[in-house]
């Protein structure tokens, strides 16, 4: 928990199925029993992904646990969430999505000072033979490792 910030949910998945070129910061408009949700950690972000409709930033398929004593209250727990964004930030998001062919991924979500935001990746999906050779690079230097610490216990 280093500057006030707790992390709450990681998409370890983007990192395997996208080049993750540029990070941004976003808030997320959430109601009183998602925050309660999010603060005890109960935040999945597999399959989740950010769209821009109308000039504004959603999020959609972030699926949010119901809270335990939220009564009739409680949320839908894949509803859209808004996030956001400066105006400045969603017309440059949107030129580079629209002519670069690039994805908005949720990569994580976290609490700085109290407040709910998300970590935006903007990126570009993996082909099949792009995930293949990064296993195969992260094979070779885990092999590398093994060996390495192999011959300073014999030493």
């Amino acid at each position: 928990m280093a500057d006030g910030i707790k992390i709450v949910a990681e998409n370890r998945k983007a990192f395997h199925d996208y080049f993750v070129e540029e990070r941004l910061e976003a808030g997320i408009i959430l109601t009183g029993t998602e925050i309660k949700s999010v603060r005890n950690g109960r935040v999945n972000l597999r399959d989740s992904y950010a769209r821009i409709d109308n000039g504004e930033v959603w999020l959609y398929q972030m699926h949010v646990s119901p809270y335990e004593q939220g009564n009739r209250f409680n949320h839908d727990p894949l509803r859209k969430r808004k996030l956001l964004l400066n105006r400045s930030e969603i017309t440059k998001l949107f030129g580079r999505l629209q002519l670069q062919g690039l994805t908005l991924i949720p990569l994580k979500v976290y609490l700085k000072r109290g407040m709910a935001k998300v970590e935006l990746g903007v990126g570009r999906g993996k082909k099949n033979y792009d995930k293949r050779q990064d296993m195969a690079e992260r094979d070779a230097k885990r092999e590398i490792e093994r060996n390495l610490r192999g011959k300073n216990h014999y030493s």
